[in-house]
């Protein structure tokens, strides 16, 4: 229920975020204000899927430290040049998150995909769209369980992208 497309509500309607100058420390923002953790990715080019309605928010240039995503600078609210192929999308490291879908993120249905190389233990993202994003878990004396995020970052993240062929 942390990652996915990135969708705020303006003037009672639903719509996206262009990824035009979408970084990390815009998805920070969203995380931190879902109750999502930290941010670990800000993938580009509707990663999640394309998005419809109005693209609300466009040149997004959060800081990194705002609460809220409407606090961050952007080039105003109003329906933008941007396709969906475009939309936003943030993958946060899920530490706080609970199990109530938000509108923001929507939930999508989880995607179990274990995977083991040689003499490593397997590993499986859940809980967002596609193999290769999701909270990390580990499975270990014949059980699943999550990865603690304390001192984790994105070196730790790449080793995980890297054993399930991820990039």
């Amino acid at each position: 229920r942390c990652a996915g497309r990135v969708e705020v509500q303006h003037d009672g309607r639903w719509g996206t975020v262009c990824d035009d100058d979408w970084g990390l420390p815009d998805a920070a923002v969203v995380c931190r204000q879902l109750g999502c953790g930290a941010a670990l990715a800000a993938p580009p080019g509707a990663w999640f899927g394309e998005g419809s309605g109005p693209i609300w928010l466009n040149g997004l240039r959060c800081r990194g430290t705002e609460e809220r995503l409407v606090l961050c600078r952007h080039r105003g609210w109003r329906p933008h040049v941007c396709a969906h192929e475009e939309d936003a999308s943030a993958v946060c490291s899920g530490r706080v998150c609970t199990d109530t879908p938000h509108p923001w993120l929507p939930g999508a249905a989880p995607v179990l995909t274990p995977v083991s190389l040689p003499g490593a233990p397997t590993l499986r993202l859940v809980g967002a769209t596609g193999r290769c994003a999701g909270r990390l878990e580990i499975f270990h004396d014949g059980h699943w369980g999550t990865v603690c995020d304390d001192l984790w970052g994105l070196p730790d993240a790449a080793v995980v992208c890297r054993q399930l062929g991820c990039g």
